[in-house]
C-alpha cells in the first residue's frame, strides 16, 4: 500500500534478506578510516595510534641496580668491606667510584657506579661495627658475578627502538609506556561523530513522571547513548522525532550540520504505514539493505547518504545511517552486530571483526529453522563445563526487554542439533577465573 510519502510499505515479493556477514561486510565496504588528530596523552585512552613510536633514548638510561644492596666489584668476593658511599634512585652518582676493596650502597633504580660490576642484594650481606676510620662496614656473605643485578643501558628499550605500531589501541598499559618515552601529544585516529534520535509518536523522555494512555518512556535512546560512548565516539543527542517525514528529515540535517560520521535511529524502519525512515532514507541517499536474516532483529536498515564538502576539504565521506529496529533488545543486538565493527573500523581498528569464543550452553534452546538466532548471555568459568573438563558456560537470558544483569555478549546458535555454540563477544568481560581475551 503506498502512503502519502509515494513509499510503498505493502510491497511483497520474494524475501530479499541477507546475512548478518553479508549485511557487516557490506556496511565496512562503505566505510573509510577517520583522519588522524593530535591529543593530549591524558585523553588518548582506548584510541587507537596512527603512527609508529620510536624510542628518542634508551631504558634505563643508565645501568640499573635491580635490587637494593651493595654495588662491588666481582672479583673481590666475599669478604668485609667498607661502605665509601650510597647510590639512591635519583641520584647521579657522578661522584661516585667503586675501588677494589670498597662497596657502595645502592637502591633498586639507582645508578651504578663507575668502577662496581656487580650488585649484592641486601639479604646475602650483614652490616658490621664501624672500624677505626668510623666508616660503615658491610660482610658480603657470598661470590657474586659480573653483570649481577644490574639493568644495563637499554636493558628494556633500545633507542629507536619500535615501542608501539601503528593500529594499536591505546589501553593503560600503552599510556604508561608512551609516558616513559616522553610522548605528551599522541597522534590518533579521530573519535567517530555519531547522532542518535529515537522515533515514535508513542515515545516520551525517560523524565516524564506519569504516563499517559498510549505512551512509553525512550528507552532505547539512553541505551544506545551509552553503547556509543562505551565504544569511544563523540554522541550527539537528537532526541525523538514524531512519526512525520519532515521531523524526520530534520534529524537527518542536523546530524548533517553537526558534522556526524555516523546516524543512528531507531524505530520506524519496519512495514506499517508511518515507518518512514526508509523512504526518506530512499529519497536522500541509498539504501543498502532493509531486512536483515536474523532473530531478532530482522527490519534493519543500511543507508548511505552524501554530505556537503566540510571547510577546507575537497572530499567528503558519505553519511553512515544505521536505521535499527524500534525493539529494545532488536535494537541493540543490530547495534553490536553491525554498527560496532563499523564504528571501529573508522576508529583505526586494524581488525574490527567481533571476537568469537566457543562454550557450551546449559539449557535446550528452540531455534528458528530459518533465521541464526541470537540470544543475550551471560558467560562464567566452571569447573566442569557438562563433559567433565574446565570450560565456559553460557546462561540464556529471557526473552522480551533488555534483560537485568546482560552482559552485552551475544551468542549465536548452530542448528545442527548439538549443544556447542559460538559465542560473539562485543564488549570487554571477565568471567571468574581468566580474562576472556
Amino acid at each position: 500500500m503506498a502512503c502519502s510519502c509515494g513509499y510503498d510499505h505493502g510491497a511483497t515479493g520474494a524475501d530479499d534478506s541477507i546475512s548478518v556477514e553479508e549485511a557487516l561486510g557490506m556496511a565496512l565496504s562503505l566505510a573509510s578510516r577517520l583522519d588522524p588528530e593530535t591529543v593530549p596523552l591524558q585523553e588518548a585512552l582506548g584510541l587507537i595510534l596512527a603512527e609508529n613510536l620510536l624510542a628518542p633514548d634508551p631504558l634505563p638510561p643508565y645501568p640499573a641496580s635491580v635490587k637494593d644492596g651493595y654495588a662491588v666489584v666481582s672479583a673481590d668476593g666475599p669478604g668485609i668491606y667498607p661502605i665509601i658511599s650510597e647510590a639512591r634512585a635519583g641520584d647521579d652518582a657522578k661522584n661516585d667510584s667503586v675501588q677494589p676493596g670498597t662497596v657502595v650502597y645502592i637502591t633498586t633504580g639507582g645508578p651504578v657506579p663507575d668502577g662496581a660490576d656487580a650488585v649484592v642484594q641486601v639479604e646475602d650481606t650483614m652490616l658490621v661495627e664501624e672500624g677505626p676510620s668510623m666508616l660503615k662496614r658491610v660482610h658480603i656473605l657470598i661470590k657474586s658475578t659480573k653483570g649481577q643485578d644490574i639493568r644495563p643501558v637499554g636493558y628494556d628499550i633500545q633507542k629507536g627502538e619500535k615501542v608501539l605500531e601503528k593500529g594499536v589501541r591505546l589501553g593503560a598499559a600503552e599510556i604508561g609506556l608512551l609516558a616513559t618515552i616522553g610522548v605528551v601529544l599522541v597522534k590518533v585516529f579521530r573519535r567517530p561523530r555519531v547522532a542518535i534520535f529515537s522515533t515514535g509518536d508513542e515515545l516520551v523522555e525517560p523524565t516524564e513522571g506519569t504516563l499517559g494512555r498510549g505512551q512509553i518512556r525512550d528507552s532505547n535512546r539512553a541505551m544506545l547513548i551509552a553503547a556509543a560512548a562505551q565504544n569511544q565516539c563523540i554522541v550527539l543527542d537528537l532526541g525523538i522525532a514524531r512519526d512525520k517525514s519532515a521531523e524526520l528529515e530534520s534529524k537527518l540535517e542536523k546530524a548533517m550540520v553537526e558534522e556526524a560520521d555516523v546516524l543512528i535511529s531507531s524505530g520506524g524502519v519496519s512495514m506499517g504505514d508511518r515507518d518512514l525512515v526508509k523512504p526518506l532514507l530512499t529519497e536522500r541517499g541509498k539504501v543498502h539493505f532493509s531486512t536483515v536474516k536474523m532473530k531478532p532483529g530482522k527490519p534493519f536498515t543500511f543507508a548511505t547518504v552524501d554530505k556537503p564538502l566540510s571547510k577546507g576539504t575537497n572530499k567528503s565521506r558519505p553519511l553512515l545511517v544505521f536505521g535499527l529496529p524500534g525493539n529494545p533488545v532488536s535494537s541493540l543486538v543490530c547495534f553490536h552486530l553491525v554498527a560496532v565493527p563499523t564504528i571501529q573500523y573508522l576508529s583505526g581498528w586494524v581488525n574490527p571483526a567481533l571476537r568469537r569464543i566457543q562454550t557450551r550452553i546449559l539449557q535446550p534452546l528452540k531455534l528458528d529453522p530459518l533465521r541464526p538466532e541470537y540470544h543475550r548471555a551471560t558467560v562464567s568459568w566452571t569447573e566442569d563445563d557438562g563433559t567433565g573438563h574446565a570450560g565456559i558456560v553460557g546462561y540464556g537470558e529471557r526473552e522480551g526487554g533488555v534483560a537485568p544483569g546482560i552482559r552485552s555478549i551475544w551468542w549465536v546458535t548452530s542448528r545442527n542439533g548439538g549443544r556447542d555454540v559460538g559465542f560473539e563477544k562485543t564488549t570487554e568481560y571477565r568471567c571468574n577465573k581468566s580474562e576472556i581475551t
